[in-house]
């Protein structure tokens, strides 16, 4: 995949900005810094985004590199990745980001996240082991398909074998390391 010049640079922008903010509360959320109505305010921006991102998909299309840069992928990404409260748009997104891989104008491990995160979102078990549940004593792995091949599945889409992401999670886990690094440990720096 090479970079080059976003062709909707505006775009890209916004994404970016959406995500970034959206990013914000979640962290503030993780560490129970919002109160009642700054957690309604949050939930109502992953809304207003997905609102957003769907007029993108319905224009464009999944928002690949070449439209909106590397960057502009990774926000709209993270936008569907956050939208839990609309999982027929999630589904959609995860459809369209897989033909935007398969183009070679997204990141598999992207597809690869956002597919178990619509998995999960509809009681189903999800395919390579990316959606955790962070609880106060300790990691949990949401339900997963066919444990025995998960290794193959990760490492088709460039994850590293669960184990050693799990062990990664668990030593960032401890109480003096921040919310945000263990997500980023598990490879959700751009998901938090």
């Amino acid at each position: 995949m090479t970079t080059v010049e976003p062709r909707s640079p505006d775009l890209a922008r916004e994404l970016i900005a959406r995500a970034a903010q959206s990013a914000a509360h979640r962290t503030r959320r993780v560490r129970n810094q919002l109160d009642a109505i700054q957690v309604g305010q949050s939930r109502h921006a992953d809304h207003a985004n997905a609102k957003f991102l769907s007029r993108i998909l319905a224009e464009h299309d999944w928002p690949g590199h070449r439209l909106v840069g590397l960057d502009g992928s990774r926000a709209a990404w993270r936008i569907a990745l956050h939208s839990d409260d609309a999982p027929g748009f999630q589904r959609a997104a995860t459809k369209l980001l897989e033909q935007a891989v398969q183009a070679d104008d997204a990141l598999i491990h992207h597809w690869a996240h956002l597919h178990d995160r619509s998995l999960i979102n509809t009681g189903q078990d999800q395919e390579y082991g990316t959606q955790l549940l962070l609880r106060p004593d300790g990691i949990e792995l949401c339900p997963v398909r066919a444990p025995e091949s998960l290794d193959e599945r990760r490492a088709s889409v460039g994850l590293v074998p669960i184990a050693v992401a799990l062990d990664a999670v668990q030593c960032r886990y401890a109480p003096d390391h921040r919310a945000e690094d263990v997500l980023a440990t598990f490879g959700f720096a751009d998901a938090a």
